[in-house]
């Protein structure tokens, strides 16, 4: 729960809102991360002035209104220690307008994923006079009941919002929601054309969260005309409390009768459905089931699985949409970075590696194409950026220079002039570097090239030596305006010898040296020279790539044949 505090969503509020006792809740930096409407009002503070704000600082205070020592306050030793605390006598909070409040209540810690998440403090106004009398069992009981149920609430906020993959989020729902409400988790999920399938469904056994896959699959269409349970609520019916009793009349639907086939396999006693709502729709449903449970669901616990429900909506809507995202990326990924053609006595392969946390597309690419003079182009580049308009820049870039390069029989570095100078004026692209090369045969094989502040293209002889192709500094990047005067590098290449061209994400990672990544690659070229061209890239893109590196990789390698 890192970041700046917000007031999230309607789902997040609503339950709170709810309520009538005043609730603020902590996120694990001690930061007030929601707050509902009766603690504004008890208050006398907006939401605005309190999220993200300390509720020590805001609000704990001595009886004479002056600031408490943060040592000698409950609620803040609560919190450090990740401890429940109940609030006896009076716990004195600064009001917006200066004035004191007595209030009485309870805090509750909570976690995500076993480390602490946070507080859940809810607290009510009582009488000064009063704040000494021996607290009510019922009451007690009834406030830590209602904490509980909030901390579940923040805990399911915050495991959900931290994902977006669709798996990951379904998993984390039903190890909060199993075994603490419910013996057994069913997730239905309505995908394209309206067709239902059933994703999970995951009983908790000797202290197991276990899946039991032949239950889960396809399920039947959802009928309009079906008034059971489930159907109704795909169709966005209000989540429902349900018995046995309610599948023992003929179904109506097949859903009903898979339904209920679930139910008799196993041994439901009583289960709660709600509907997982996105933005505007029902995306599926979530069913918690009670087996070994004795006592059924009750209307409170209702409206707390239905407040999970839409929560957990929200992230699988969250997930689906990154989901389409990504498959929308991977196919302009897959456009972008074209085959390779067939040039007679040379070996070429590519690999691109997306970076780790983004669309999976990204600036950096490679490009290979037949020029009208018969030499071969190749080029790699980087436009600044890993995601989808990173990616549209780069195509804007690739499609300039193959009109530049075909029109013009030019040396590479007159080329990348008219490149540049045309990108500030015609393009989106504000930063990038590039190499772009021609290879040919005349007798020997030989590579010219210019380069535009990229890494330098890495030479590997058959035996194993390795050098890199340029020791001074490359030419300045694409798109500074400058129209510097650029370098055209001619080198013949050794029989058998391979040359790769690469971005930087192979040889750059926090905490990491430019040097240190160079050599490193070097090193790990040699050892490799010997691999078939294939094994070589797989090899070289696995040992080389650092675990910390957050940037994608593309790689573009050619091996020239031998003697004769």
């Amino acid at each position: 729960m890192s970041g700046p505090a917000t007031t999230g969503s309607e789902a997040d509020t609503g339950l709170l809102d709810s309520l009538a006792a005043a609730v603020y809740v902590q996120d694990a930096y001690g930061r007030i991360a929601r707050v509902n409407a009766r603690a504004e009002e008890m208050l006398g503070r907006p939401a605005a002035e309190l999220l993200g704000g300390d509720p020590h600082e805001l609000l704990h205070r001595n009886p004479d209104g002056t600031r408490l020592p943060r040592p000698n306050c409950p609620l803040l030793q609560a919190f450090l220690a990740g401890e429940t605390v109940l609030l006896d006598g009076c716990q004195w909070f600064a009001r917006g307008d200066g004035g004191l409040l007595c209030v009485g209540g309870l805090s509750v810690p909570y976690q995500v994923d076993g480390a602490p998440g946070g507080a859940v403090v809810v607290f009510f106004e009582q009488p000064p006079e009063q704040a000494h009398e021996p607290a009510d069992a019922a009451n007690v009981a009834a406030l830590t009941d209602l904490a509980d149920r909030l901390t579940m609430v923040a805990e399911t906020t915050a495991v959900l919002t931290s994902t977006l993959d669709l798996d990951e989020s379904l998993k984390r729902l039903v190890r909060l929601v199993v075994p603490r409400l419910a013996d057994w988790a069913v997730v239905d999920l309505l995908e394209e054309q309206n067709s239902l399938r059933r994703v999970a469904v995951v009983h908790h056994v000797d202290g197991r969260h276990v899946r039991v896959d032949e239950l889960a699959g396809p399920m039947p269409p959802v009928l309009e005309s079906s008034r059971m349970p489930l159907s109704s609520v795909l169709r966005g019916a209000a989540p429902r409390i349900v018995s046995p009793e309610d599948y023992a009349g003929p179904p109506d639907s097949g859903v009903a009768v898979q339904q209920r086939e679930m139910f008799r396999a196993i041994g439901m006693r009583s289960a709660v459905i709600a509907p997982l709502r996105g933005p505007g729709k029902v995306l599926g449903a979530l069913t918690l089931v009670r087996t070994a449970q004795q006592k059924p669901f009750d209307a409170a616990e209702l409206a707390l699985v239905d407040d999970i429900a839409r929560r957990a909506g929200l992230a699988v809507d969250n997930a689906q949409l990154y989901e389409r995202q990504r498959r929308v990326a991977e196919t302009m990924q897959r456009h972008l970075l074209p085959p390779l053609p067939h040039v007679e006595g040379l070996e070429m392969t590519v690999r691109y590696h997306p970076a780790p946390h983004a669309s999976r597309v990204g600036g950096d690419w490679y490009d290979v194409f037949r020029l009208p003079d018969g030499k071969t182009a190749l080029v790699i580049g980087d436009v600044v950026g890993h995601d989808l308009q990173a990616a549209a820049c780069m195509a804007q870039v690739r499609n300039m220079l193959r009109a530049l390069a075909w029109e013009h029989a030019e040396a590479p570095s007159v080329t990348v002039d008219r490149l540049d100078r045309a990108l500030v004026h015609i393009s989106d692209v504000q930063l990038a570097t590039m190499i772009l090369a021609q290879v040919e045969r005349a007798g020997d094989w030989l590579l010219r090239w210019t380069n535009a502040g990229h890494p330098p293209p890495l030479l590997v002889h058959d035996d194993g030596r390795v050098c890199f192709l340029e020791q001074e500094t490359a030419d300045p990047v694409l798109g500074t305006e400058l129209a510097p005067p650029r370098t055209d590098f001619v080198r013949t290449l050794p029989p058998r010898s391979t040359v790769v061209f690469y971005t930087d994400g192979l040889i750059e990672a926090r905490g990491l040296p430019l040097s240190e990544g160079l050599a490193q690659l070097a090193g790990f070229a040699a050892a490799l020279a010997d691999r078939s061209l294939d094994e070589f890239c797989d090899q070289l893109i696995s040992r080389a790539l650092y675990a910390a590196n957050e940037d994608d990789v593309a790689l573009l390698a050619l091996r020239v044949p031998g003697d004769g």
